[in-house]
């Protein structure tokens, strides 16, 4: 089996606390660190690209895209969350991937960490087990 994560670097810190219970919970479950890679880009408008080109490698059992899109005083918040799931969501369809979508789109920045950092619900480990029950379902169809 074999995972990509694609990160946005910008609010690293969301992105890392996510990325960090995922693999926790990956672990947990008997995915080896060796059978995940992640991608870092530079913000959540550019994950769609990078999920469309590992998805086209075929190399890949699911991707999970991690980021977080705050809302500030333009419209720039509902262009960026829009365009990102809707390029996410293509790609799963185009290439029948899963692709487990975690950029969470949030009006207070605290509300993001929050997520990323809580130990009940916390959506890097919603992701994990997202990815290993859509793989499980995807190879029974």
């Amino acid at each position: 089996m074999k995972i990509a994560i694609v990160s946005s670097s910008f609010r690293k810190q969301v992105s890392d606390n996510l990325e960090k219970r995922c693999l926790q919970t990956l672990q947990r479950q008997g995915i080896g660190r060796k059978q995940v890679d992640i991608f870092r880009v530079p913000g959540s408008l550019e994950i769609p690209l990078v999920v469309k080109k590992l998805a086209k490698t075929r190399k890949y059992d699911a991707i999970i895209a991690f980021g977080a899109i705050v809302k500030g005083k333009t419209y720039h918040f509902e262009q960026i969350a829009n365009e990102c799931i809707r390029g996410c969501m293509n790609v799963s369809w185009q290439y029948e991937i899963p692709v487990i979508f975690e950029v969470l789109a949030v009006y207070d920045l605290k509300d993001a960490v929050e997520r990323a950092t809580r130990k009940k619900e916390n959506k890097g480990v919603e992701a994990a087990l997202t990815a290993l029950e859509m793989i499980k379902l995807m190879q029974s169809l």
